[in-house]
């Protein structure tokens, strides 16, 4: 008999896209009356996932590390499904529901191929990933694996309260990796000049080189862990990604109604096609970067009251929880989910109504 629990397995010491996905992932299955905690697989210190866990108050069980201890856990617990995110958490996680029982489930999250070692990892990921139920939050994605798998995209709460007044303020928010771009971010930057205000929310590899060599005037805040605070300092959002899946950064800003002007890259352009405007530019194309920021900054007035409704209804019509649950639920039936003392027909009524 399995204990009705919904695990959420990554591997992470940052907060990424993942990370994050995995809270809003918990929050919304618990809401819909279904348990679920985040599974950390190893107790990294310091670690910004678990603070990121502990601020929103996500239940959370921290494993020692290791295979034999991911078994044991599902061996003692007998969660009801076994969710995956990331590469390391997917190969490990698969392996042991397997040979656990537990049914599994993984998301492919990643829009670029790493390169070594990590990008060999992510090949076992993509080759073993038959032995679950698979997701990809996007087309692209989907693509590059050798499984078929559902595109089922991120999302987030609707209930997120929208910024009164948009500040001339325009922030990078995410991981200080080559793939975000966060160079491109300070060059735009500096091609524009002050008259806005930069800010870079995140922390990484990148962030020493980058702050001996960015313009004074653009400001490192490092990792945020409670980005409900961070929300209403930000103006636009601008992601001049080199390689994405469906960032939740986006997901956020627009839920708040906060413009988000990014690379075409991933789901960006299908996330940001309803939005009135070209708010997308060719990867690496600094030029057309600066034209959609002196767009934002010449909205005022109405034409951006409506740009943020268009923001919000985006999100609360395709990327929420209410549009996005019943699909992924079909998924965990598919891979065998059951929820404790329910039957399948149950879990099934349940997700087709609605009811939470």
């Amino acid at each position: 008999m399995n204990n009705g629990e919904i695990w959420q397995l990554a591997d992470a010491r940052g907060v990424g896209g993942i990370e994050r996905h995995v809270v809003e992932l918990v929050g919304a299955l618990r809401a819909h009356g279904l348990a679920s905690r985040a599974v950390v697989y190893a107790p990294y210190r310091p670690s910004e996932y678990l603070d990121l866990l502990q601020a929103s108050g996500t239940p959370r069980l921290e494993l020692e590390g290791g295979i034999g201890d991911l078994r044991r856990a599902l061996a003692v617990h007998r969660p009801a499904l076994l969710h995956t995110h990331g590469y390391k958490a997917g190969i490990v996680g698969r392996l042991c529901a397997r040979l656990a029982g537990v049914p599994v489930v993984s998301t492919f999250h990643a829009g670029e191929r790493a390169p070594w070692p990590v990008g060999f990892y992510q090949s076992i990921d993509a080759a073993t990933a038959g032995l679950g139920q698979r997701i990809s939050v996007s087309a692209a994605i989907a693509a590059r694996l050798p499984w078929r798998s559902e595109v089922i995209g991120n999302f987030v709460a609707p209930s997120r309260a929208a910024v009164a007044v948009l500040p001339r303020r325009v922030a990078f928010v995410g991981r200080l990796s080559p793939e975000k771009a966060p160079d491109l971010f300070c060059e735009i930057a500096r091609r524009v000049g002050p008259a806005v205000q930069w800010d870079i929310y995140g922390d990484g590899p990148m962030r020493t080189a980058l702050e001996l060599v960015a313009p004074s005037f653009v400001r490192f805040h490092g990792f945020a862990a409670d980005m409900d605070r961070v929300w209403p300092q930000v103006g636009l959002l601008l992601m001049p990604s080199l390689a994405e899946g469906l960032p939740m950064a986006a997901l956020e800003a627009m839920a708040r109604g906060i413009p988000v002007a990014a690379s075409a890259v991933g789901a960006l352009p299908e996330l940001l096609a309803p939005v009135d405007g070209d708010w997308t530019f060719p990867v690496g194309d600094i030029d057309a970067a600066v034209g959609a920021v002196e767009t934002w900054r010449a909205l005022d007035g109405a034409p951006l009251d409506r740009l943020r409704g268009e923001l919000v209804d985006v999100v609360c019509r395709t990327y929420s929880p209410a549009a996005v649950l019943p699909r992924l639920l079909s998924v965990y039936r598919a891979a065998g989910f059951q929820a404790a003392g329910s039957s399948s027909r149950m879990v099934q009524s349940s997700a087709s109504s609605g009811a939470g």
